[in-house]
């Protein structure tokens, strides 16, 4: 069976994970500011503390919601929690996704794995699956067509 290549550009992200990760950091953040105002023992000081201790939080959780894979004409950037890298797409030699990982691993003509966060298994196990299969047969039009099934 021959899978349909996705037009490019392309951006794989897990959109479910991201909006509950974000929804709870804005709930987080809203929770916290109206708990340090209803409480009037609070000082100034202690509501600080309160609103930062969310703002922390929903940075963290918008920290855990930034993975994606954009697919381009010109290769494949991977931007993971904390790193972003840019590869052409001959530098892809497979795109894996075995049973029980959490994401997609890219291997690399220089014999490194990558991991691409942006398409987990998570919350949206199926729609992970697609995402791989539609960067596997990106990478078999674009890259050097050796790609695991």
């Amino acid at each position: 069976m021959t899978a349909t290549v996705t037009p490019l550009p392309v951006t794989f992200r897990p959109t479910l994970t991201r909006v509950v990760l974000l929804g709870i950091g804005f709930a987080l953040v809203a929770v916290l500011t109206v708990m340090s105002f209803l409480l009037e023992s609070f000082t100034a000081g202690d509501r600080a503390t309160f609103i930062g201790t969310g703002l922390l939080g929903l940075g963290v959780l918008a920290l855990l919601s930034r993975p994606k894979v954009v697919a381009t004409p010109e290769g494949v950037t991977v931007v993971n929690l904390t790193t972003v890298r840019r590869l052409a797409w001959a530098q892809i030699v497979r795109v894996n996704l075995r049973p029980g990982d959490s994401w997609v691993h890219l291997d690399l003509a220089d014999g490194t794995s990558l991991p691409a966060m942006g398409i987990q298994t998570g919350i949206a196990k199926e729609k992970a699956i697609a995402d791989a299969r539609a960067l596997n047969a990106l990478v078999a039009e674009h890259g050097t067509g050796r790609v695991a099934n």
